[in-house]
Formats: C-alpha cells, sequence, structure tokens
C-alpha cells in the first residue's frame, strides 16, 4: 500500500492562483481599531498571473508582477491592486503565451513562425525580463517596482498606474542590481550588482543613486559606482540577493552559489534554458566576507583587502548591519550547505568582523553578548564561525524586518520575520538578536507575508510601533485580510477584511 503526504497546509497552493485586479479600491472590513498615525499606504508585490494561454509559468519568481495597496485613512481601510504593466506582461496578455523567459520558465518562439524566424529568435537570445514582482521602494519623489534584473519600472503609487520601463544599463556599470536597497535618511539609495570590470574581469559594484534634487532633475542620471568588490571566479559571480550597511561600511558575502556566465550567454537560448539552469555551487570556494568603506571622501568608498572567510552558506536576506566597539556586526538569514535549492533548513545567523589584525589562533571577538568567533589563520585569512540565533526542526526565520527609520545601520535588539514551517509560512515572529527571546502570532489556516514595521510618532522605545502584514486564510469566508500586530507582546490590533482572494506578497513598503 503506497500512503501519499499532504502537507498540513495544502491550503496553501490555493495563494499561487491566478487573480483579476480591480477597477476600482474595495472598502475593507475592520475589526479593532486602526491606530490614528497610519494614514498612508501599504503597498505589496508579488506573483498574479501563474499561466497564460495554456502555458503555465513554473516557478513562484515567474507569475507576472503585480502591486497591491491598502489604504489608511480616518480609521477606515480600502484594498486595491493592478498589474504592472511591464513588457513581459503586456506582450504575455497580448500574445497569449510566454513571450520573456523568466526565472524558470523559458519562453520558446512564437509557433506560428516558419522555421528560420525561429533559428533566428534561437540564435539572437533571449531577452532580459521586467518583470518588476519583487518590491517597491522610492528614488528622489518616484517610486520603483523591481525585481533583479537591470530593469525598473516607474509607478505611480495613488493610481498604480505603470509610468516607465527604465534600464540602469544606461547610467552606470551593472547588469543587474538586488531588489534589496539601503536608504538613507535623505533618501539617498545604495544598491549592488554585478559587472564587467577592466580587462572583462568579474566585479561586484555598489551603486549611489542621490536623493531629490532641487532642480527636479532625475536622481537615477546622477547614479554613480562609488566602490567595487573583487570576485572570486571570473566568470561565475555569485547570486547576490541582498547587502549589508553599516554606517560606515558596506558588507558584501560571497556564497559558493554561482551564476555560470559562459553557460548564460552561449548554451542558454539554443537548449531552451532558463536563469536556474544557470546556477551552479563551489563547496570548495566556501564564503568569502568582503568589507569596504563606505565614504573616504568626494562621496567615493574604498574596498578593504582583508580576506575573510567561512564555511559554505547560502543567504538571501541581511537582516542588519552595524558597528560596535571596533566590530562590524552582520546578522544575516542563512542556511547551512552551498546547493541552490529550498530544502535546506533556513537559520538566522550572527556573524562578526573585526577590522583589525592580531595573533594567529586567537579569538578576535570580545563582545560580550555573542559566542561567534574570528580566528586569524597561518594564510592571513580570518576564519569566520556565526553564532546561531535561531533554528529549529524545519522552522525557518525569514524575510526579515527591523525598526529601519531608527535603527537601520545602528545597534538594535529586534527582528522581525515570517516564521516558516515546512517552508510554509504560517506564523510572525519577533526575535531578540541578544537574548534570542522570541515572540509569536500564529492563526490555523492562516498564511502571514513579510511583516514590515511602522514606528509610532515620537517612539522612545525601539520596539514601540506596528507590524503590517497581509494573511491569506485560503478556507475563510473572507480570504485575505491586512493585519495590524502590536511590534511589543505580538498582539493583535485589529484586521481589515476583504472579500476577493489574494495571491502570495513578497517584499513591500509602508508609504506614510
Amino acid at each position: 500500500m503506497v500512503s501519499r503526504f499532504e502537507h498540513p497546509a495544502g491550503g496553501y497552493k490555493k495563494i499561487f492562483e491566478t487573480v483579476e485586479e480591480l477597477s476600482e479600491p474595495v472598502p475593507a472590513t475592520v475589526t479593532g481599531r486602526i491606530p490614528s498615525f497610519l494614514k498612508g499606504s501599504l503597498l505589496r508585490l508579488g506573483p498574479g498571473l501563474f499561466e497564460v494561454g495554456d502555458e503555465p509559468f513554473y516557478h513562484l519568481f515567474d507569475g507576472q508582477a503585480l502591486m497591491h495597496k491598502f489604504d489608511f485613512k480616518n480609521g477606515q481601510v480600502t484594498y486595491f491592486r493592478k498589474y504592472i504593466k511591464t513588457d513581459a506582461y503586456v506582450r504575455a496578455i497580448t500574445e497569449k503565451r510566454v513571450v520573456i523567459t523568466e526565472f524558470g520558465t523559458f519562453a520558446y518562439p512564437d509557433p506560428c513562425k516558419n522555421i528560420f524566424s525561429r533559428f533566428f529568435t534561437y540564435f539572437k537570445g533571449v531577452e532580459v525580463t521586467d518583470n518588476c514582482l519583487v518590491n517597491v521602494y522610492p528614488i528622489g519623489e518616484d517610486y520603483y517596482a523591481v525585481t533583479e534584473t537591470n530593469y525598473i519600472t516607474k509607478v505611480n503609487t495613488d493610481t498604480l498606474e505603470t509610468l516607465k520601463k527604465v534600464d540602469l544599463c544606461n547610467y552606470v556599470n551593472i547588469n543587474g542590481v538586488t531588489a534589496h536597497p539601503h536608504i538613507e535618511r535623505d533618501g539617498t539609495v545604495f544598491n549592488i550588482g554585478n559587472c564587467m570590470g577592466k580587462g572583462a574581469s568579474l566585479a561586484y559594484n555598489i551603486v549611489r543613486i542621490p536623493p531629490t534634487q532641487k532642480d527636479k532633475s532625475d536622481p537615477i542620471e546622477k547614479s554613480k559606482v562609488v566602490v567595487q568588490f573583487p570576485s572570486a571566479e571570473r566568470f561565475k559571480p555569485s547570486y547576490v540577493h541582498s547587502f549589508g550597511m553599516s554606517e560606515n561600511y558596506f558588507v558584501f558575502i560571497e556564497t559558493p552559489v554561482k551564476i555560470n556566465l559562459l553557460k548564460f550567454l552561449s548554451a542558454w537560448s539554443i537548449r531552451g534554458s532558463n536563469y536556474m539552469d544557470c546556477f551552479e555551487s563551489n563547496e570548495l570556494l566556501g564564503t568569502l566576507f568582503h568589507i569596504a568603506r563606505k565614504d573616504i571622501g568626494g562621496g567615493q568608498g574604498e574596498y578593504i583587502d582583508h580576506k575573510f572567510r567561512g564555511a559554505p552558506i547560502n543567504l538571501f536576506h541581511h537582516i542588519n548591519t552595524y558597528e560596535d566597539q571596533g566590530f562590524i556586526v552582520a546578522d544575516v538569514c542563512t542556511w547551512k550547505g552551498f546547493e541552490f535549492v529550498y530544502n535546506y533548513l533556513w537559520l538566522a545567523n550572527l556573524m562578526f568582523f573585526n577590522i583589525f589584525f592580531e595573533e594567529q589562533g586567537k579569538n578576535l571577538i570580545c563582545l560580550p553578548y555573542t559566542t561567534a568567533t574570528a580566528t586569524m589563520r597561518s594564510d592571513g585569512t580570518i576564519w569566520l564561525e556565526p553564532e546561531v540565533l535561531f533554528s529549529g526542526p524545519r522552522q525557518a526565520f525569514e524575510f526579515p524586518q527591523i525598526n529601519y527609520q531608527k535603527h537601520g545601520g545602528k545597534n538594535y535588539s529586534y527582528a522581525y520575520a515570517l516564521g516558516l514551517n515546512h517552508f510554509i509560512p504560517d506564523r510572525i515572529i519577533k526575535l531578540n538578536v541578544k537574548t534570542k527571546e522570541t515572540w509569536v502570532w500564529q492563526e490555523p489556516d492562516s498564511y502571514p507575508s513579510e511583516p514590515l514595521f511602522v514606528q509610532t510618532p515620537d517612539a522612545v522605545d525601539e520596539d514601540d510601533g506596528v507590524l503590517l502584514t497581509i494573511v491569506i486564510s485560503p478556507g475563510a469566508q473572507k480570504s485575505g485580510y491586512m493585519l495590524i500586530i502590536n511590534a511589543k507582546d505580538m498582539s493583535e490590533i485589529a484586521r481589515a477584511e476583504v472579500e476577493c482572494p489574494m495571491p502570495v506578497t513578497f517584499h513591500g513598503m509602508y508609504k506614510p
């Protein structure tokens, strides 16, 4: 007799079903009381179209970009959503097929074209997608929906109309940038992307986009590279999803998960491959940790050529990076191993970097609140061992957020994240990164999204604020709602329910 395993969260698959956009905002039913200081919008991005015509999208990162918006006004809440009208989306809808290759879905040539036209399409390669389904953030006075390629899409966050597509390659030397920039209090944006450097050598560039310009010109036009990190391999950049930034330093973690550029550029289109086919791992490299000074004058940074190494890890999200008593502290969500797959346990690791050299074999870490170590080796490298802050059997701490307004790049105590159970997000977790104490919000058959922290005006305590998250309950009468949680004790303050089904969302922001 063969038994079939059914995941305890079997209804979760319903949040990967295609939905329609809305023609106008719909009122939400509010339970509890909306805090009076919430007067803006919760903006979220994720996939919303999971097939086109008879062709499905095969990967979670392939569904076409849908922007969601919850508006707060006078204690009431409305919900609105629209598809981002990217080239990938418009052409797919027009031709009723997948036209541009996505992360895990290959776009075959139009079957109606003759054999010579199809061969030419293969020969000239595959277009880079502009499917901006990952995040949204401000540049100057504008807002952009983004993914991890060189294309970002300007949107009107009031109407959710798509305004224009921007190719960052026209302004700086990058092949793509992450969807997780760092934004300073004056609006300056820093991001990282891989690039081809001098002599066709591979590198990683930190890009600076200035804040709103007095002459009302586009800040993107004044983008510049401020520092460059070297690559361990010439034609194989590491996959980069985020990076760390403290008040005075950048931290870049180069993992053994690699993108084979030769495979990407030559064999991809002919073999019918996709982005996922171009990933490989080299565990012998372990993990390299790079640091750079943020500003040595004139807005330029400086790479610090110290060799920091550690065991192989996978990494998506940095939590926070700060300086303390001569050390650089980097908290990251990672998991052990080197294969680029999603069946590893994810851990929240604490890593420390000492920028001064001392005697061999001695632990350089002297901060009282950590068991992390950094040890000088005979070859001049410093070997890093992390302190594990959070772990559990098939449990994970991911999509992290902090009180970024007050503690981004500074010493802090609290991180908030999705709790994953068998890789299904079924709880919101608050973690004290100093004591490892945790608090949890959870309801049966409910799947929350990344919790965004909004600080209470004039707050003194770091955790004085609320968390905003979209929760999906596929079996409920009203299957989706925006939940407001007290960030101090993780108790529910209010929820705003809507009757229309909602798909999964990845990242977003609160716009005051």
